[in-house]
């Protein structure tokens, strides 16, 4: 069998994989090969169909199917490889991938360096632990959405939904278009998983009620879901007896948040966030492996997909300076904590030394938090401060930092929230 050598290995044909191969190719790599497992390049955004992609990128509001096709086309554009209905079975630490399709068989690539964006998926029911009986009906509002965006199939007529990240809520919005009644949308937290504008734009609007701190207590119907009873819950996040509200319907999505997809990161050996779930990354979106990056959702969830597309293009360009450079020798890491309601940062670690342009700081909040001051540290000394009104963990925090300001005194970078 041959073995195919290749400059840069992108796995997964999604925004982030896309970007990545284009910015790779803009900085001189020669061999880009993007590997995707659906029938078609774009990844998830081929089934999000709403209005609200692009605004960071394009400077206009795009479709899903639109933002992806921009890319796509400049993918074509600079003629780089890519391979669909391919499915990635496994990764080696010395860049050995193993994959295979219909029309190759097993197939044998030799990477210089690899770039995982293999995005992120849904955390399906087996995951939350629901008592009742497990009828027809129950969806992940991401399944929904493929089934009402791409297949022309309707769940269902009287709908409930489970949790208020952000395809929950804009599933609630397209089920209402469609000419569903959607009852009620069930949050577990004391806050909204979602952007601040879904919950303006597909509850408010559309007059569906959103109720914190609930949670399904149980699933009726045997063949076919035919209600569900919510309850409120207690700081312990346990339900309370005596708030239980019935509502009778055919069918219960579930938008419990999502996880990134990263079984061939662990299976290569990739050291893995257990708050992310995603790799712990460096400056440069390395991992713990040298010459393997990550970007995009299979890093961290984001938000928005500008966010992802800015994300990955740093990392191809990081892949294309690893390629000219090799490992650069003696790393002088230092670590980037956080403190004061921050959960995490990426990247993990940098090497001040080794920062190009700006570092792009990203992270999220573990609760909602007013009138606060994100600052950061050098050391001592505060390299950065800005205030926010209001900080959520539905929304990411993006900060830049100035190179030449983490050159400075000190064995850590701290982010942390102060009063404003």
């Amino acid at each position: 069998m041959q073995i195919k050598q290749v400059d840069v290995a992108i796995i997964g044909g999604g925004p982030a994989g896309l970007s990545a191969a284009v910015s790779a190719k803009e900085q001189g790599a020669k061999d880009v090969l993007v590997i995707e497992r659906d029938t078609v390049l774009g990844g998830i955004l081929n089934q999000c169909i709403h209005a609200g992609f692009g605004l960071h990128t394009f400077g206009r509001e795009l479709t899903g199917p639109e933002y992806a096709a921009r890319y796509i086309t400049q993918a074509l554009e600079r003629k780089i490889e890519y391979k669909l209905n391919t499915m990635v079975l496994s990764i080696s630490k010395d860049k050995h991938i193993t994959a295979v399709n219909r029309e190759e068989g097993l197939i044998e690539i030799d990477a210089r360096a690899i770039i995982l964006t293999m995005g992120c998926r849904e955390r399906s029911r087996g995951a939350l632990n629901i008592p009742g009986y497990r009828p027809a009906g129950i969806y992940s509002a991401g399944t929904a959405q493929r089934l009402v965006n791409m297949e022309g199939f309707m769940p269902g007529r009287r709908v409930v939904i489970l949790g208020s990240g952000d395809i929950g809520l804009i599933m609630a919005r397209r089920m209402t278009l469609e000419g569903a009644k959607v009852l009620v949308v069930a949050e577990l937290l004391p806050y909204s998983g979602g952007l601040k504008r879904n919950i303006v734009q597909c509850l408010n609007d559309f007059d569906i009620p959103l109720k914190l701190s609930h949670t399904v207590v149980n699933i009726e119907g045997k063949e076919r879901v035919s209600g569900v009873t919510i309850a409120e819950v207690g700081p312990d996040r346990k339900p309370i007896p005596g708030t239980e509200i019935h509502y009778d319907c055919d069918t219960l999505l579930l938008s419990c948040g999502l996880i990134p997809e990263n079984e061939l990161s662990r299976g290569m050996g990739v050291e893995i966030s257990p708050v992310t779930n995603g790799p712990v990354v460096d400056e440069s979106l390395q991992t713990s492996i040298p010459g393997v990056f990550a970007a995009g959702n299979v890093l961290h969830v984001h938000d928005l997909v500008d966010y992802v597309s800015e994300e990955a293009a740093a990392a191809g360009r990081a892949a294309v300076r690893y390629l000219a450079q090799g490992e650069t020798g003696e790393r002088h890491e230092i670590p980037v904590t956080f403190e004061g309601g921050i959960r995490y940062t990426v990247p993990a670690s940098i090497d001040p030394k080794l920062v190009q342009d700006d570092l792009v700081l990203r992270f999220r909040v573990g609760g909602v938090y007013k009138n606060k001051k994100i600052a950061v540290y050098r050391g001592t000394d505060c390299i950065y401060s800005r205030k926010r009104p209001v900080l959520a963990p539905g929304e990411m925090e993006t900060v830049r930092l100035k190179a030449e300001l983490l050159r400075g005194p000190g064995d850590a970078v701290t982010v942390t929230l102060e009063e404003g």
